[in-house]
Protein backbone atom coordinates (compact mmCIF):
# COMPACT_ATOMS: atom_id res chain seq x y z
CA UNK A 1 0.00 0.00 0.00
CA UNK A 2 1.17 3.74 -0.33
CA UNK A 3 1.05 6.08 2.62
CA UNK A 4 0.99 9.37 3.10
CA UNK A 5 2.26 11.87 6.15
CA UNK A 6 0.57 15.14 6.34
CA UNK A 7 3.04 17.62 8.81
CA UNK A 8 1.31 19.69 11.14
CA UNK A 9 -2.08 17.94 10.75
CA UNK A 10 -4.74 17.62 13.42
CA UNK A 11 -5.95 14.29 12.33
CA UNK A 12 -5.61 12.10 15.00
CA UNK A 13 -4.05 8.54 14.63
CA UNK A 14 -1.32 8.03 12.36
CA UNK A 15 -1.85 8.81 8.77
CA UNK A 16 1.12 6.82 7.37
CA UNK A 17 4.68 5.64 7.68
CA UNK A 18 7.75 5.71 5.55
CA UNK A 19 9.09 2.75 4.40
CA UNK A 20 8.96 -0.43 2.10
CA UNK A 21 5.48 -1.09 1.31
CA UNK A 22 3.39 -4.24 2.72
CA UNK A 23 3.30 -6.65 -0.08
CA UNK A 24 0.17 -7.29 -2.14
CA UNK A 25 -0.72 -10.39 -3.93
CA UNK A 26 -3.61 -10.83 -6.75
CA UNK A 27 -5.82 -12.70 -4.50
CA UNK A 28 -6.29 -10.04 -2.34
CA UNK A 29 -7.68 -7.49 -4.60
CA UNK A 30 -11.10 -7.12 -5.64
CA UNK A 31 -10.85 -6.06 -9.24
CA UNK A 32 -14.46 -4.61 -9.86
CA UNK A 33 -13.99 -1.83 -6.65
CA UNK A 34 -10.29 -0.96 -7.59
CA UNK A 35 -11.73 0.13 -11.31
CA UNK A 36 -14.95 1.97 -9.32
CA UNK A 37 -12.39 4.00 -7.50
CA UNK A 38 -9.74 4.90 -10.68
CA UNK A 39 -12.71 6.18 -11.89
CA UNK A 40 -13.98 7.97 -8.77
CA UNK A 41 -12.13 11.45 -8.22
CA UNK A 42 -9.84 10.16 -5.56
CA UNK A 43 -9.78 12.41 -2.17
CA UNK A 44 -7.45 12.66 0.57
CA UNK A 45 -7.16 14.60 3.62
CA UNK A 46 -5.72 17.83 4.02
CA UNK A 47 -3.97 20.25 6.12
CA UNK A 48 -6.66 22.00 8.03
CA UNK A 49 -4.60 24.78 8.67
CA UNK A 50 -2.88 25.86 5.29
CA UNK A 51 -5.56 25.86 2.13
CA UNK A 52 -5.34 23.46 -0.79
CA UNK A 53 -2.93 24.35 -3.66
CA UNK A 54 -4.96 27.02 -6.26
CA UNK A 55 -5.88 25.09 -9.08
CA UNK A 56 -3.65 26.86 -11.91
CA UNK A 57 -5.34 27.19 -15.06
CA UNK A 58 -3.12 27.90 -18.32
CA UNK A 59 -2.68 30.81 -19.43
CA UNK A 60 -3.43 31.18 -23.24
CA UNK A 61 -3.74 34.36 -25.40
CA UNK A 62 -3.90 33.01 -28.55
CA UNK A 63 -7.22 35.12 -29.90
CA UNK A 64 -5.06 38.38 -28.16
CA UNK A 65 -1.99 37.35 -30.29
CA UNK A 66 -3.95 37.04 -33.56
CA UNK A 67 -5.97 40.63 -33.16
CA UNK A 68 -2.36 41.90 -32.67
CA UNK A 69 -1.39 40.56 -36.08
CA UNK A 70 -4.67 41.32 -37.76
CA UNK A 71 -4.59 45.14 -36.13
CA UNK A 72 -0.77 45.31 -37.04
CA UNK A 73 -1.24 44.58 -40.87
CA UNK A 74 -4.60 45.52 -41.62
CA UNK A 75 -4.36 49.32 -39.79
CA UNK A 76 -1.34 50.47 -41.92
CA UNK A 77 -2.03 48.53 -45.15
CA UNK A 78 -5.60 50.79 -44.63
CA UNK A 79 -3.66 53.92 -44.43
CA UNK A 80 -1.08 53.32 -46.90
CA UNK A 81 -4.13 51.98 -49.75
CA UNK A 82 -6.05 55.08 -49.06
CA UNK A 83 -3.34 57.65 -49.77
CA UNK A 84 -2.41 55.89 -52.43
CA UNK A 85 -5.76 56.04 -53.96
CA UNK A 86 -6.50 52.48 -54.36
CA UNK A 87 -10.25 51.50 -54.98
CA UNK A 88 -12.56 50.17 -51.39
CA UNK A 89 -8.99 50.20 -49.22
CA UNK A 90 -10.75 48.96 -45.91
CA UNK A 91 -12.14 45.47 -47.76
CA UNK A 92 -8.23 45.15 -49.25
CA UNK A 93 -6.92 45.81 -46.00
CA UNK A 94 -9.32 43.12 -44.18
CA UNK A 95 -9.04 40.87 -46.67
CA UNK A 96 -5.27 40.93 -46.04
CA UNK A 97 -5.25 40.85 -42.11
CA UNK A 98 -7.66 37.55 -42.21
CA UNK A 99 -5.30 35.82 -44.44
CA UNK A 100 -2.32 37.10 -42.13
CA UNK A 101 -3.90 35.95 -39.00
CA UNK A 102 -5.22 32.62 -40.84
CA UNK A 103 -1.97 32.01 -42.33
CA UNK A 104 0.19 32.41 -38.57
CA UNK A 105 -2.25 30.47 -36.96
CA UNK A 106 -2.05 27.21 -40.01
CA UNK A 107 1.51 27.46 -39.09
CA UNK A 108 1.55 27.30 -35.09
CA UNK A 109 2.63 31.06 -34.17
CA UNK A 110 -0.23 31.21 -31.56
CA UNK A 111 0.06 27.64 -30.34
CA UNK A 112 0.67 26.61 -26.78
CA UNK A 113 3.93 28.36 -25.59
CA UNK A 114 4.96 25.64 -22.99
CA UNK A 115 4.31 23.17 -26.03
CA UNK A 116 5.86 24.81 -29.04
CA UNK A 117 8.13 28.00 -29.54
CA UNK A 118 7.25 30.98 -31.66
CA UNK A 119 8.92 31.37 -35.31
CA UNK A 120 11.08 34.26 -33.79
CA UNK A 121 12.07 37.24 -36.71
CA UNK A 122 12.68 34.11 -39.32
CA UNK A 123 9.03 32.51 -38.71
CA UNK A 124 7.68 35.47 -39.07
CA UNK A 125 9.49 37.12 -42.44
CA UNK A 126 8.97 32.80 -43.38
CA UNK A 127 5.19 33.84 -42.76
CA UNK A 128 5.22 37.21 -44.27
CA UNK A 129 6.95 35.61 -47.85
CA UNK A 130 4.21 32.98 -48.25
CA UNK A 131 1.71 36.06 -47.90
CA UNK A 132 2.98 37.45 -50.39
CA UNK A 133 2.04 34.41 -52.66
CA UNK A 134 -1.37 33.68 -51.39
CA UNK A 135 -1.93 37.30 -52.31
CA UNK A 136 -1.03 37.35 -55.15
CA UNK A 137 -2.91 34.27 -56.02
CA UNK A 138 -5.93 35.47 -54.88
CA UNK A 139 -5.63 38.58 -56.77
CA UNK A 140 -4.89 36.92 -59.96
CA UNK A 141 -7.95 34.62 -58.78
CA UNK A 142 -10.62 37.14 -57.90
CA UNK A 143 -9.30 40.06 -60.74
CA UNK A 144 -8.29 42.87 -58.03
CA UNK A 145 -7.97 46.28 -59.02
CA UNK A 146 -5.10 47.14 -56.39
CA UNK A 147 -1.79 47.55 -57.65
CA UNK A 148 0.33 45.11 -56.93
CA UNK A 149 3.38 47.40 -56.04
CA UNK A 150 1.62 49.33 -53.60
CA UNK A 151 -0.05 46.11 -52.74
CA UNK A 152 3.28 44.94 -50.80
CA UNK A 153 4.40 48.25 -49.71
CA UNK A 154 0.88 47.79 -47.88
CA UNK A 155 1.41 44.79 -46.07
CA UNK A 156 5.29 45.50 -45.44
CA UNK A 157 4.35 47.07 -41.88
CA UNK A 158 2.60 43.65 -40.61
CA UNK A 159 6.49 41.97 -40.43
CA UNK A 160 7.87 44.35 -38.46
CA UNK A 161 4.88 44.59 -35.95
CA UNK A 162 4.28 40.70 -35.72
CA UNK A 163 8.22 40.74 -34.83
CA UNK A 164 7.87 43.56 -32.33
CA UNK A 165 4.79 41.77 -30.65
CA UNK A 166 5.77 38.24 -30.74
CA UNK A 167 9.22 39.83 -28.73
CA UNK A 168 6.93 41.44 -26.40
CA UNK A 169 4.63 38.45 -25.90
CA UNK A 170 8.00 35.94 -25.25
CA UNK A 171 9.10 39.12 -22.86
CA UNK A 172 6.05 38.82 -20.62
CA UNK A 173 5.73 35.26 -20.77
CA UNK A 174 9.55 35.20 -19.59
CA UNK A 175 8.55 38.00 -16.62
CA UNK A 176 5.86 35.86 -15.41
CA UNK A 177 7.43 32.28 -15.14
CA UNK A 178 10.05 34.80 -12.92
CA UNK A 179 7.45 36.04 -10.98
CA UNK A 180 5.36 32.55 -10.87
CA UNK A 181 7.20 29.23 -9.46
CA UNK A 182 5.63 26.30 -9.82
CA UNK A 183 5.78 23.84 -6.73
CA UNK A 184 6.42 20.08 -7.97
CA UNK A 185 6.19 17.16 -6.57
CA UNK A 186 8.26 14.27 -7.62
CA UNK A 187 7.02 10.65 -8.32
CA UNK A 188 9.12 7.72 -9.48
CA UNK A 189 11.53 5.62 -9.08
CA UNK A 190 14.80 6.61 -6.97
CA UNK A 191 17.30 6.91 -9.84
CA UNK A 192 14.74 9.32 -11.47
CA UNK A 193 13.98 11.03 -8.34
CA UNK A 194 17.41 11.55 -7.73
CA UNK A 195 18.45 13.04 -11.58
CA UNK A 196 15.36 15.05 -11.78
CA UNK A 197 16.10 16.50 -8.16
CA UNK A 198 19.82 17.22 -9.39
CA UNK A 199 19.02 18.74 -12.77
CA UNK A 200 16.20 21.36 -11.28
CA UNK A 201 18.55 22.01 -8.14
CA UNK A 202 21.52 22.92 -10.12
CA UNK A 203 20.04 25.54 -11.76
CA UNK A 204 17.87 29.05 -10.70
CA UNK A 205 16.92 29.71 -14.42
CA UNK A 206 13.21 28.04 -14.38
CA UNK A 207 10.06 28.30 -12.57
CA UNK A 208 9.99 25.11 -11.03
CA UNK A 209 10.85 24.72 -7.34
CA UNK A 210 11.14 21.14 -5.56
CA UNK A 211 9.33 20.88 -2.45
CA UNK A 212 8.92 16.85 -1.54
CA UNK A 213 8.91 13.37 -3.68
CA UNK A 214 7.21 9.85 -3.63
CA UNK A 215 9.44 6.92 -4.56
CA UNK A 216 8.14 3.97 -6.18
CA UNK A 217 9.50 0.91 -4.50
CA UNK A 218 11.18 0.14 -1.81
CA UNK A 219 14.39 2.36 -2.77
CA UNK A 220 15.02 5.66 -1.16
CA UNK A 221 16.27 8.84 -2.95
CA UNK A 222 19.70 9.44 -2.61
CA UNK A 223 19.41 13.41 -3.03
CA UNK A 224 19.40 14.93 0.53
CA UNK A 225 17.16 17.77 1.51
CA UNK A 226 14.31 16.54 0.15
CA UNK A 227 11.02 15.66 1.48
CA UNK A 228 9.30 12.03 1.21
CA UNK A 229 6.16 12.45 2.41
CA UNK A 230 4.38 8.70 1.02
CA UNK A 231 5.71 6.33 -1.14
CA UNK A 232 4.23 3.84 -3.28
CA UNK A 233 3.82 -0.08 -3.62
CA UNK A 234 6.17 -1.29 -6.84
CA UNK A 235 2.64 -2.71 -8.33
CA UNK A 236 0.32 -0.73 -9.60
CA UNK A 237 -2.06 -0.51 -6.21
CA UNK A 238 -5.56 1.29 -5.43
CA UNK A 239 -4.57 4.04 -3.44
CA UNK A 240 -1.73 5.03 -6.35
CA UNK A 241 -3.76 8.43 -6.76
CA UNK A 242 -4.62 9.01 -3.12
CA UNK A 243 -1.18 8.85 -2.10
CA UNK A 244 -0.01 11.28 -4.72
CA UNK A 245 -2.58 13.43 -4.22
CA UNK A 246 -2.25 13.18 0.05
CA UNK A 247 1.50 14.56 -0.70
CA UNK A 248 0.41 17.14 -3.39
CA UNK A 249 -2.01 18.31 -0.71
CA UNK A 250 0.57 18.09 2.05
CA UNK A 251 2.92 20.47 0.17
CA UNK A 252 0.86 22.12 -1.78
CA UNK A 253 1.93 21.17 -4.72
CA UNK A 254 0.44 21.95 -8.12
CA UNK A 255 2.20 20.27 -10.62
CA UNK A 256 3.39 16.22 -10.07
CA UNK A 257 6.02 15.38 -12.16
CA UNK A 258 6.62 11.91 -13.01
CA UNK A 259 9.78 10.39 -13.70
CA UNK A 260 8.96 6.93 -16.02
CA UNK A 261 10.39 3.98 -15.18
CA UNK A 262 9.63 -0.09 -14.98
CA UNK A 263 7.78 -0.04 -11.94
CA UNK A 264 5.85 3.33 -13.40
CA UNK A 265 5.37 3.18 -17.28
CA UNK A 266 2.01 2.45 -19.70
CA UNK A 267 -1.24 1.92 -18.03
CA UNK A 268 -0.38 2.89 -14.36
CA UNK A 269 1.07 5.90 -15.43
CA UNK A 270 -2.59 6.33 -17.40
CA UNK A 271 -4.65 6.15 -14.82
CA UNK A 272 -2.34 8.28 -12.29
CA UNK A 273 -2.88 10.90 -14.90
CA UNK A 274 -6.67 10.20 -14.94
CA UNK A 275 -6.94 11.03 -11.36
CA UNK A 276 -4.63 14.33 -11.02
CA UNK A 277 -6.74 15.87 -13.72
CA UNK A 278 -9.68 15.18 -12.19
CA UNK A 279 -8.38 16.21 -9.09
CA UNK A 280 -7.30 19.59 -10.97
CA UNK A 281 -3.44 18.71 -10.02
CA UNK A 282 -1.41 19.19 -13.71
CA UNK A 283 0.38 16.63 -14.60
CA UNK A 284 4.37 16.73 -15.92
CA UNK A 285 6.29 13.68 -17.66
CA UNK A 286 10.11 13.33 -17.46
CA UNK A 287 12.06 12.53 -20.71
CA UNK A 288 14.63 11.01 -20.72
CA UNK A 289 16.28 13.57 -23.43
CA UNK A 290 18.56 15.90 -22.31
CA UNK A 291 20.26 19.07 -23.93
CA UNK A 292 17.21 18.98 -26.63
CA UNK A 293 15.52 22.23 -27.42
CA UNK A 294 11.44 22.51 -27.17
CA UNK A 295 11.78 23.75 -31.16
CA UNK A 296 13.39 20.76 -32.14
CA UNK A 297 11.02 18.63 -30.56
CA UNK A 298 7.42 17.40 -32.30
CA UNK A 299 4.91 15.03 -30.75
CA UNK A 300 2.96 12.64 -32.84
CA UNK A 301 0.60 9.91 -32.08
CA UNK A 302 0.80 6.47 -34.43
CA UNK A 303 -1.09 3.29 -33.10
CA UNK A 304 -1.47 4.55 -29.77
CA UNK A 305 1.81 5.18 -29.03
CA UNK A 306 2.65 9.33 -28.27
CA UNK A 307 6.17 9.65 -30.30
CA UNK A 308 9.00 12.56 -30.03
CA UNK A 309 10.17 13.67 -33.30
CA UNK A 310 13.07 14.90 -32.92
CA UNK A 311 14.75 17.45 -35.43
CA UNK A 312 18.50 17.12 -36.63
CA UNK A 313 20.67 19.94 -35.20
CA UNK A 314 21.01 22.68 -37.32
CA UNK A 315 24.17 22.22 -39.98
CA UNK A 316 24.89 24.61 -43.32
CA UNK A 317 21.64 25.17 -44.92
CA UNK A 318 20.46 29.05 -44.84
CA UNK A 319 20.69 29.50 -41.18
CA UNK A 320 24.34 28.56 -41.65
CA UNK A 321 24.63 30.72 -44.46
CA UNK A 322 22.99 34.32 -42.61
CA UNK A 323 25.34 33.00 -39.58
CA UNK A 324 28.28 33.41 -41.36
CA UNK A 325 27.16 36.87 -42.90
CA UNK A 326 26.12 38.43 -39.27
CA UNK A 327 29.32 37.04 -38.21
CA UNK A 328 31.45 38.81 -41.28
CA UNK A 329 29.35 41.71 -41.33
CA UNK A 330 29.19 41.99 -37.39
CA UNK A 331 32.90 41.83 -37.32
CA UNK A 332 33.54 44.36 -39.45
CA UNK A 333 31.37 46.86 -38.20
CA UNK A 334 32.56 46.18 -34.65
CA UNK A 335 36.27 47.13 -35.58
CA UNK A 336 35.01 50.51 -37.19
CA UNK A 337 33.26 51.47 -34.35
CA UNK A 338 35.14 50.37 -31.67
CA UNK A 339 38.93 51.55 -33.60
CA UNK A 340 39.21 54.31 -31.15
CA UNK A 341 38.50 52.57 -27.92
CA UNK A 342 41.06 49.79 -29.57
CA UNK A 343 43.74 51.89 -30.10
CA UNK A 344 43.30 53.35 -26.63
CA UNK A 345 43.67 50.29 -24.95
CA UNK A 346 46.86 49.64 -27.16
CA UNK A 347 48.40 52.48 -25.86
CA UNK A 348 47.85 51.57 -22.18
CA UNK A 349 48.86 47.33 -22.47
CA UNK A 350 52.06 48.96 -24.31
CA UNK A 351 52.99 52.19 -21.66
CA UNK A 352 52.10 50.04 -18.83
CA UNK A 353 54.07 47.15 -18.66
CA UNK A 354 57.54 45.10 -20.67
CA UNK A 355 56.09 43.01 -23.60
CA UNK A 356 53.68 43.52 -26.29
CA UNK A 357 50.59 45.06 -27.06
CA UNK A 358 48.42 41.98 -28.22
CA UNK A 359 48.84 38.43 -27.23
CA UNK A 360 48.69 35.72 -29.82
CA UNK A 361 47.99 32.12 -28.86
CA UNK A 362 47.28 28.63 -30.75
CA UNK A 363 43.59 27.21 -30.45
CA UNK A 364 41.82 24.21 -31.84
CA UNK A 365 38.97 25.63 -33.74
CA UNK A 366 36.30 23.93 -35.66
CA UNK A 367 36.84 20.23 -36.60
CA UNK A 368 40.07 20.66 -34.30
CA UNK A 369 42.12 22.84 -36.71
CA UNK A 370 44.10 24.70 -35.05
CA UNK A 371 44.19 28.78 -35.81
CA UNK A 372 45.71 31.62 -33.82
CA UNK A 373 43.81 33.88 -31.55
CA UNK A 374 44.52 37.31 -30.85
CA UNK A 375 44.21 38.86 -27.86
CA UNK A 376 45.29 42.00 -25.62
CA UNK A 377 48.24 41.63 -23.54
CA UNK A 378 46.66 41.27 -19.64
CA UNK A 379 49.56 38.93 -18.47
CA UNK A 380 53.56 39.25 -17.76
CA UNK A 381 55.74 38.62 -21.12
CA UNK A 382 56.58 35.15 -19.09
CA UNK A 383 53.80 34.23 -18.43
CA UNK A 384 53.60 31.20 -20.39
CA UNK A 385 56.92 30.17 -18.62
CA UNK A 386 55.61 30.38 -15.30
CA UNK A 387 51.88 28.38 -15.60
CA UNK A 388 53.82 25.09 -15.02
CA UNK A 389 54.93 26.74 -11.49
CA UNK A 390 50.99 27.74 -10.76
CA UNK A 391 49.87 24.44 -11.39
CA UNK A 392 48.61 23.59 -8.25
CA UNK A 393 47.11 26.82 -7.37
CA UNK A 394 44.43 25.84 -10.29
CA UNK A 395 41.09 26.42 -8.99
CA UNK A 396 38.79 24.31 -11.91
CA UNK A 397 38.55 21.24 -12.43
CA UNK A 398 39.02 19.84 -15.71
CA UNK A 399 41.36 20.59 -18.49
CA UNK A 400 41.39 24.17 -17.94
CA UNK A 401 43.71 26.64 -15.97
CA UNK A 402 42.09 29.41 -14.04
CA UNK A 403 43.08 31.31 -10.77
CA UNK A 404 40.84 34.06 -9.37
CA UNK A 405 43.82 36.44 -8.12
CA UNK A 406 46.54 35.12 -11.03
CA UNK A 407 49.88 36.79 -9.93
CA UNK A 408 50.78 36.85 -13.69
CA UNK A 409 47.87 39.24 -14.35
CA UNK A 410 48.69 43.21 -15.15
CA UNK A 411 46.92 45.75 -12.86
CA UNK A 412 45.82 47.02 -16.65
CA UNK A 413 45.12 43.46 -17.64
CA UNK A 414 42.82 42.68 -14.60
CA UNK A 415 40.71 45.47 -15.72
CA UNK A 416 40.42 44.39 -19.20
CA UNK A 417 39.38 40.55 -17.97
CA UNK A 418 37.02 41.95 -16.08
CA UNK A 419 35.40 43.61 -18.69
CA UNK A 420 36.14 41.56 -21.20
CA UNK A 421 37.92 44.19 -23.41
CA UNK A 422 40.96 42.03 -23.81
CA UNK A 423 38.64 39.53 -26.33
CA UNK A 424 37.87 42.44 -28.90
CA UNK A 425 40.49 41.68 -30.97
CA UNK A 426 39.58 38.39 -31.51
CA UNK A 427 36.71 40.26 -34.23
CA UNK A 428 40.07 40.06 -36.74
CA UNK A 429 39.54 35.99 -36.27
CA UNK A 430 35.65 36.37 -36.67
CA UNK A 431 36.62 38.81 -40.00
CA UNK A 432 38.90 36.13 -41.48
CA UNK A 433 36.28 33.08 -40.84
CA UNK A 434 38.17 31.48 -38.08
CA UNK A 435 35.69 32.06 -35.03
CA UNK A 436 32.17 33.30 -34.97
CA UNK A 437 30.65 35.92 -32.84
CA UNK A 438 28.22 33.10 -30.91
CA UNK A 439 30.12 29.84 -29.80
CA UNK A 440 31.85 27.92 -27.13
CA UNK A 441 35.41 29.14 -26.53
CA UNK A 442 37.94 27.99 -28.16
CA UNK A 443 40.35 25.35 -26.61
CA UNK A 444 44.09 25.34 -25.97
CA UNK A 445 45.70 21.78 -27.95
CA UNK A 446 47.21 20.61 -24.70
CA UNK A 447 43.60 20.94 -23.18
CA UNK A 448 41.75 19.70 -26.60
CA UNK A 449 44.21 17.16 -26.16
CA UNK A 450 42.31 15.53 -23.09
CA UNK A 451 38.96 15.83 -24.38
CA UNK A 452 36.27 12.69 -24.27
CA UNK A 453 34.69 11.35 -26.71
CA UNK A 454 31.63 13.81 -25.34
CA UNK A 455 34.28 16.73 -24.77
CA UNK A 456 35.67 16.89 -28.27
CA UNK A 457 31.95 17.59 -29.96
CA UNK A 458 31.85 21.23 -28.39
CA UNK A 459 34.63 21.56 -31.81
CA UNK A 460 31.82 20.69 -33.87
CA UNK A 461 31.08 24.46 -34.32
CA UNK A 462 33.08 27.73 -34.45
CA UNK A 463 34.57 28.81 -31.65
CA UNK A 464 32.61 31.91 -30.34
CA UNK A 465 33.53 35.52 -29.08
CA UNK A 466 31.36 34.94 -26.56
CA UNK A 467 28.48 32.26 -26.10
CA UNK A 468 26.18 30.69 -23.10
CA UNK A 469 29.08 30.02 -20.82
CA UNK A 470 30.24 34.00 -21.21
CA UNK A 471 26.41 35.04 -19.98
CA UNK A 472 26.41 31.93 -17.33
CA UNK A 473 29.00 32.90 -15.16
CA UNK A 474 32.29 32.07 -17.17
CA UNK A 475 34.80 31.55 -14.49
CA UNK A 476 32.46 30.32 -11.82
CA UNK A 477 31.12 27.30 -13.26
CA UNK A 478 32.45 24.17 -13.09
CA UNK A 479 34.20 22.23 -15.93
CA UNK A 480 30.83 20.02 -16.46
CA UNK A 481 28.51 22.89 -16.72
CA UNK A 482 30.63 24.71 -19.08
CA UNK A 483 30.72 21.28 -21.62
CA UNK A 484 26.81 21.17 -20.74
CA UNK A 485 26.48 24.52 -21.89
CA UNK A 486 28.30 24.52 -24.72
CA UNK A 487 26.93 20.84 -25.86
CA UNK A 488 23.30 22.78 -25.92
CA UNK A 489 24.60 25.48 -28.31
CA UNK A 490 26.11 22.84 -30.30
CA UNK A 491 22.99 20.88 -30.45
CA UNK A 492 20.50 23.28 -30.43
CA UNK A 493 21.83 26.72 -32.23
CA UNK A 494 20.38 29.07 -34.49
CA UNK A 495 20.50 33.05 -35.60
CA UNK A 496 17.72 33.90 -32.99
CA UNK A 497 19.62 32.06 -30.43
CA UNK A 498 22.85 33.80 -31.55
CA UNK A 499 21.14 37.17 -31.37
CA UNK A 500 19.45 36.49 -27.53
CA UNK A 501 23.25 35.12 -26.10
CA UNK A 502 24.67 38.65 -28.29
CA UNK A 503 22.10 40.96 -26.06
CA UNK A 504 22.47 38.54 -23.26
CA UNK A 505 26.48 39.33 -23.52
CA UNK A 506 26.35 43.61 -23.08
CA UNK A 507 24.53 43.04 -19.10
CA UNK A 508 26.81 39.88 -18.39
CA UNK A 509 29.86 42.12 -19.30
CA UNK A 510 28.68 44.95 -17.40
CA UNK A 511 28.13 42.94 -14.43
CA UNK A 512 31.77 41.17 -14.75
CA UNK A 513 30.72 37.92 -12.60
CA UNK A 514 33.32 34.76 -13.36
CA UNK A 515 35.67 37.05 -15.35
CA UNK A 516 39.35 36.87 -13.51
Amino acid sequence: MGHVEIPETEISGPVGLRGAPRPRTAASRNRTAALEQLWRAPTAQRDPAGKAPARRKPVHRPSFAALTDLVGLAGPAWLLLHLGGQPRPWLAATAAGLVWTGLRGARGRYADPVRSEPGGPLGALGDWLVLLGTLAVLHAAAGGSVDPATAVVAVAPGLPAAVAAEGLRRRLRTARRGRSVRRVLLVGEAAGLDRAAEELGSRTAHGYQLVAAIPVGPDRPAHEGVQVPGRLASCPADDDVTTVLGGAYAHEADLVLVAPGPRLTGDRLRRLGWGLHEAGVALCVLSELSGVAASRVRPVTAAGLTLLHIAPPLGGGPQGVLKAVLDRVGALVGLLVLAPLLLAVALSVRLSSRGPVFHRQVRQGQHNRPFTMWKFRTMVADAEARKAQLAEENEVDGPLFKMRRDPRVTPVGRTLRRTSIDELPQLFNVLLGQMSLVGPRPPLPEEASRYDEREHRRLAVKPGLTGLWQVSGRSDLSWQETVSLDLWYVDNWSVATDMGLLARTVRAVADGRGAY
